[in-house]
């Protein structure tokens, strides 16, 4: 509501007395060492009061996984920082970064896999064996393999690749530094998606221990798991700039320098050999997965890792070997963005089912229906779906999916130069961090303050995905009030114990159910004050409607208020800090079988599009976005989630490609780099599934990553049905959706 109002406070709304401002030097090359940096043409111009350099680092200039704050030896890609000057103004901060000299000696760039992997290519991390990254190999295998090609009837192979995409979001990175040096103490305020791996990477640049470092969370104006490592260093380089001048510094970044700088979505490639029957049925499949990590990677390990376990997709193959594994180039890195691996496997997974389909001459909705994951199977970890195990909802979320859309598929062929297509994707999510990170653990706080409002706090972060309102209507359903009662502010490392990163759609499911355990202990405490008041037994009261009451007993009963006057006269506290941890879960990393997640989340997508074979033009007219969520805690919530995350995988799907020349990113703003406006919205329609399951709060599971995963894989498909013509790596654009159609008329494509 404060968005939409206009109350909201971003950080670059925010100044402090005396506050300074920082903007950073960023590579000129693509891999190249660094000779000399010459400030003197910097600190001449009359506003400009420092250049810092990594030799002013306090502490570690190497945080999170490799990533440097300021890059000292070498540069490994074009947004590496090679310094930060700070000034009295902005225009004179940019100015001051604009006369420092770096003096660069180039090296040969890695720029693809292919770079990568090459006998003796250049070492992006010269401290490495090769370009591998370290920790990011994974592999499942179930079955005997080499069986299940032996038996099938027919072996398909096909390769398909994605590309980078960038999380686009209204608002650039924004950080403020506010030192406090009677206690040695710093304050960082910003647009930081995870604010406690903020907090220990300032503290890690700093030298100090975490507990002097504070980071509050602003409204934040869009990251979809983007502001993440370029925020946080940002925030490193900050805190560094305010330690040496004494004074607030903040370093705002403007949409090239983010584009530049930050995190993409990872590009990856799929090699597939499938052993399938007459029938339709999938025998065997193996599958290798390289993701393109970039200059730096602090994600690769977890996204591959979630990528090994769901690159099979939703379906019942006995026989499974897959091999993940990720590799370091100069280039612009991967990150977290929504769906963290799952959009990718998806388009793939499920573009290689409709070539199975098509090879069969079977309806693509036949297929996926006679192979889909139902109860009595086993997911490719190995759990139980069905009774005993996991909820299986897929095969009835295929038939009720296409009912409701009234699927069929199109005949073919079709007359006029626009073909019409309607494409299909099924997709099964992970809840949660599952066994990628451990335990996945975080804490929530539920106080009734005096005059009967409650505030409450959470370890997760809302992002603007909801998680306060979800967690506000959790506290009022537990304790039985209205939900204006509840207050939620803002996120401050300070106030409550590291719960991790709000990634990974554990919002609603984990934090959630801190959430509620909070609240079910402050809902105890107040029947026991509420029991002194009637002097009934506690544990045969309820609260409804903001009144206490015995269902034996219903005339005596007493108001929510009256009961919290009561405790703070008496002394007694009504309030609680829970703790919600799902364990360490049962998982062999050698074979990828086990626990890997508490439960899933079950979807399918179908569109229909319209492509222009004279222009290449697609347009998508309407989709059907299905959702298994457990129960829904908030069915608006969850709707803005789906058309959300549609329209960004129709993005990803026809439009939205980071495009580079030798090392250096060409599309920097969005003149260039293209996202679908409300002019591309198609007619979105979301059919929300309750199955019952016991896991999440209220039995709530998450959506906001599942909105978008389906989305690029139902509209590649609509297109290469609509034309003929298969499209095997993203995006679907204007030149090969043409090309592509009318050099397969002229029999010259592949």
């Amino acid at each position: 509501m404060s968005k939409v109002t206009g109350r909201a406070r971003f950080a670059d709304d925010l100044s402090f007395h005396g506050m300074l401002f920082a903007s950073t030097v960023y590579s000129q090359h693509p891999h190249a060492r660094i000779k000399k940096v010459d400030m003197s043409k910097a600190m001449d111009i009359p506003e400009v009061l420092a250049v810092i350099t990594p030799d002013d680092v306090p502490g570690s200039n190497g945080v999170m996984r490799g990533f440097l704050v300021l890059a000292g030896e070498k540069v490994k890609y074009v947004g590496d920082g090679v310094a930060l000057v700070v000034a009295k103004s902005e225009t004179a901060a940019r100015k001051g970064r604009d006369a420092v000299v770096v003096d660069y000696e180039p090296l040969p760039p890695v720029l693809s896999i292919d770079d990568a992997l090459k006998s003796g290519a250049s070492l992006v991390h010269e401290d490495k064996e090769d370009n591998i990254i370290s920790k990011s190999r994974y592999q499942l295998k179930k079955g005997d393999l080499e069986r299940g090609f032996a038996e099938a009837d027919f072996i398909v192979e096909r390769t398909y690749e994605t590309q980078f995409v960038a999380h686009a979001y209204i608002e650039p990175e924004v950080v403020i530094a506010v030192p406090d040096f009677n206690q040695e103490f710093m304050t960082i305020y910003g647009s930081i998606q995870n604010p406690f791996s903020a907090r220990a990477a300032v503290a890690a640049a700093l030298g100090w221990s975490v507990g002097q470092v504070k980071i509050v969370q602003n409204a934040v104006g869009g990251t979809f798991g983007g502001k993440d490592e370029c925020a946080i260093l940002n925030a490193c380089r900050a805190a560094i700039a305010s330690i040496k001048t004494h004074r607030p510094v903040k370093l705002s970044l403007s949409r090239e320098e983010s584009m530049v700088e930050g995190p993409k979505r990872h590009p990856y490639r799929f090699n597939f050999k499938v052993g399938v029957k007459k029938d339709g049925s999938i025998l065997a499949m193996k599958s290798e997965l390289i993701a393109q990590g970039g200059a730096y990677n602090n994600k690769a390990q977890f996204t591959n890792w979630r990528a090994s376990i769901h690159a099979t997709g939703p379906y019942n193959i006995p026989n499974i070997e897959t091999r993940v594994f990720g590799v370091y180039t100069n280039t612009i890195y991967g990150g977290a963005m929504r769906g963290f691996s799952s959009p990718q496997c998806i388009f793939a997974q499920e573009s290689l089912m409709d070539e199975i389909a098509q090879e069969l001459d079977m309806d693509p909705l036949e297929l996926r229906r006679k192979n889909a994951l139902s109860p009595g199977h086993t997911l490719p970890d190995g759990q139980l779906l069905g009774e005993g195990g996991l909820p299986a909802p897929l095969p009835d979320i295929i038939d009720n999916t296409a009912r409701k859309f009234k699927y069929s598929k199109p005949a073919q062929p079709q007359e006029g130069s626009v073909k019409k297509g309607i494409g299909i994707a099924c997709g099964f999510r992970g809840a949660g961090l599952g066994a990628e990170a451990g335990a996945d653990a975080t804490g929530a706080i539920v106080t009734v303050q005096s005059d009967g409002s409650i505030t409450i706090v959470s370890g997760l972060t809302d992002n603007g995905q909801g998680l306060k309102v979800a967690f506000s209507q959790i506290v009022a359903e537990v304790l039985g009030v209205s939900l204006d009662r509840i207050v939620y502010p803002t996120t401050d490392t300070s106030i409550i114990p590291d719960g991790g990163p709000t990634v990974a759609s554990r919002g609603v499911m984990i934090g959630g159910r801190a959430m509620e355990k909070a609240a079910l202990e402050v809902k105890k405490k107040i029947l026991v004050v509420a029991g002194e008041i009637l002097q009934l037994d506690p544990e045969k009261l309820t609260i409804e409607n903001e009144e206490i009451f015995s269902p034996d007993n219903p005339e005596k009963r007493v108001s929510y208020m009256d009961v919290v006057s009561r405790a703070y006269a008496t002394g007694q506290m009504l309030a609680a800090l829970s703790w919600f941890s799902t364990g360490v879960p049962e998982f062999d990393y050698e074979t990828g079988q086990g626990k890997s997640y508490p439960t899933y989340s079950w979807g399918m997508v179908i569109t229909e599009v319209e492509v222009d074979t004279e222009t290449g033009l697609v347009k998508v007219n309407r989709a059907l976005s299905t959702h298994d969520v457990g129960t829904a805690i908030n069915p608006a919530a969850i709707k803005g989630q789906v058309y959300g995350g549609y329209v960004m995988g129709q993005g990803m799907a026809v439009l939205e490609d980071i495009e580079q020349a030798n090392g250096f990113v060409k599309s920097k703003n969005f003149d260039e780099y293209l996202i679908p406006t409300a002019m591309d919205i198609p007619d979105i329609d979301v059919l929300i599934v309750e199955t019952g399951d016991t896991y999440g709060p209220f039995g709530g599971k998450s959506v906001g990553e599942p909105g978008t995963e389906m989305a690029a894989a139902s509209v590649a498909n609509a297109i290469a049905q609509a034309t003929g013509r298969r499209i095997r790596n993203l995006p679907c654009n204007l030149e090969r959706v043409f090309l592509g159609y009318n050099l397969t008329r002229q029999g010259t494509a592949r």
